[in-house]
């Protein structure tokens, strides 16, 4: 008679399932934000925290905190480690958008900088009545929040809480096109960059041991540059289109744009691995 095959040891089986655990965690790239805008990436060591009505909400490591059907009655406080911010229900704009200059390897400021006074989807007051949260969800260094208004239009506002990369993005489904105003806080000015030809934003103060270069760029989605000024754009974004932020190496990498689409976007534009990222541009000039 064969000899009965006897049952692997219990310490085998959890290594090789260790093991198959590792190989499923996908790596990170340098700079692989592929221009896409979206509030995504690995873990940057920040933690936000929201106020709404003035309770301030901050979930413990791992945990997430929702909040649904809530009309808000004061502006909405998003504090982070690199970034805070205000979104005014008013208007449904963000207001004081800030890198705070927290110490880390990928801070841009060395304290705290206004990098957009406002950013501002243009709406009619009947398209703004009854404006509520629809949803938020917290967790760890990324917000995601739903406005819904009684016209059945929707704004969805998403923010990772990182001092670089595709770190923020607004969302509009109003059922047609709808202009946006961007505004950079003072002593920013959007530029040509001398070795890509994209327009992105900064400061124009070099890189030392302290901090890297303040670079950033508007990153659109089925939207159309209506203008461009030294220190504002504005943006007639489609419904189902987005505005997006980008910041640091991921605003000047050498990548296509994004794509047209209005659905399940991030994952279509994301690209798996690095791009060619060009120095940092010399003595830039504000346009105009």
């Amino acid at each position: 008679m064969a000899p009965t095959s006897r049952p692997r040891p219990l310490r085998a089986v959890l290594v090789l399932l260790l093991a198959l655990a590792a190989l499923l965690v996908p790596g990170t790239a340098s700079a692989s934000g592929g221009d896409d805008g979206a509030a995504e990436g690995a873990s940057s060591g920040g933690d936000f925290a929201v106020t709404v009505n003035g309770r301030t909400s901050n979930p413990g490591a791992g945990n997430e905190y929702r909040l649904r059907d809530t009309t808000p009655t004061a502006p909405i406080a998003v504090r982070g480690r690199h970034v805070t911010f205000t979104i005014a229900p008013a208007t449904l704009g963000v207001y004081d958008y800030t890198l705070t200059g927290a110490p880390d390897p990928q801070r841009m400021v060395t304290a705290p900088t206004v990098v957009f006074a406002s950013k501002v989807p243009v709406l009619t007051p009947a398209q703004l009545r009854g404006v509520r949260i629809s949803e938020l969800r917290l967790r760890d260094d990324v917000l995601v929040v739903t406005f819904a208004t009684a016209s059945g239009g929707k704004l969805k506002v998403q923010a990772k809480d990182a001092p670089q990369g595709g770190i923020f993005q607004m969302e509009q489904e109003f059922g047609g096109a709808v202009e946006y105003v961007h505004t950079l806080g003072a002593g920013l000015f959007y530029f040509v960059n001398e070795y890509t030809g994209k327009i992105n934003f900064g400061n124009g103060v070099a890189a030392d041991a302290t901090h890297q270069m303040l670079l950033g760029k508007d990153s659109p989605q089925v939207a159309t540059k209506l203008e461009q000024t030294a220190t504002t754009t504005r943006w007639s974004v489609a419904s189902g289109g987005r505005m997006g932020g980008v910041l640091g190496e991921d605003s000047i990498e050498l990548s296509a744009g994004a794509t047209n689409c209005t659905s399940d976007c991030q994952a279509r534009n994301r690209i798996q691995g690095s791009v060619p990222v060009p120095p940092d541009p010399t003595n830039p000039t504000p346009i105009g």
